[in-house]
């Protein structure tokens, strides 16, 4: 947790956001690097679209070790390429990978349409809190960088968003689920686990959204809110 707060219980309701691909473009840029990657493999015998479920598998099975961020895909990047060539990365090639994903670490946040404005109108009649998860240090970094901290009421970095997270969070700061939003794009980390712990959530599709994120969604479940773009947020809440 960044900054503690004692809530407000005026105030009808919580909203709890994701940050990645919800308040700004984030997985497009580790595309990029991706798409860059598979390129720069120039396997003999594949193409990208033969490659990148390998990727994806590995990615897949090394979340519960290396976690998420750009550290976590210079790992995968790595893995992949010692899965595919059979041996070791050598210094250079190793270099080179590093070097595909600088961009990560330098970039500048781009916030999503309309997420300033709206976070303000929100805040004057909800209790907003923040939710991400990955590496401390480059989540914070982000979150610098994007100049909204001050919108939330308290920020809470984790390793993982599971019903398990959302449960212990709700604990922690004694929310009641009935009226707590969990608001997001990932169908499964924002969506489906916050509703496996009672509270409600609102689905807002980033079409950048990683796949090892996608997940189907119950379409009567009548306790999700759809909603195409941020901005819409302020017609309900």
């Amino acid at each position: 947790m960044v900054r503690p707060y004692h809530f407000a219980r005026t105030l009808p309701g919580v909203l709890i956001f994701d940050a990645d691909d919800t308040l700004w473009e984030n997985n497009v840029l580790f595309e990029r690097v991706i798409n860059d990657f598979l390129d720069w493999l120039a396997h003999p015998t594949m193409d990208r679209a033969q490659l990148r479920p390998i990727l994806d598998d590995i990615e897949r099975a090394n979340i519960a070790t290396v976690g998420y961020g750009t550290k976590a895909l210079l790992r995968n990047l790595h893995d992949t390429f010692k899965h595919l060539y059979q041996r070791d990365v050598s210094s250079a090639e190793s270099e080179q990978i590093e070097q595909l994903a600088v961009t990560l670490i330098n970039h500048q946040v781009e916030l999503i349409h309309g997420v300033p404005e709206t976070l303000t109108q929100l805040g004057t009649r909800h209790d907003l809190l923040m939710l991400t998860k990955g590496a401390t240090d480059e989540q914070q970094r982000k979150i610098d960088k994007s100049g909204l901290a001050h919108h939330f009421k308290s920020i809470h970095i984790v390793p993982e968003k599971d019903p398990d997270t959302y449960r212990a969070l709700a604990k922690e700061l004694a929310l009641d689920v009935d009226t707590t939003w969990m608001i997001g794009n990932s169908p499964k980390s924002d969506i489906r686990s916050s509703r496996a712990a009672g509270m409600k959530a609102v689905f807002i599709p980033n079409v950048h959204t990683w796949i090892l994120e996608e997940e189907e969604l119950d379409p009567a479940d009548e306790g999700i809110l759809h909603l195409e773009r941020f901005t819409d947020l302020l017609n309900h809440f």
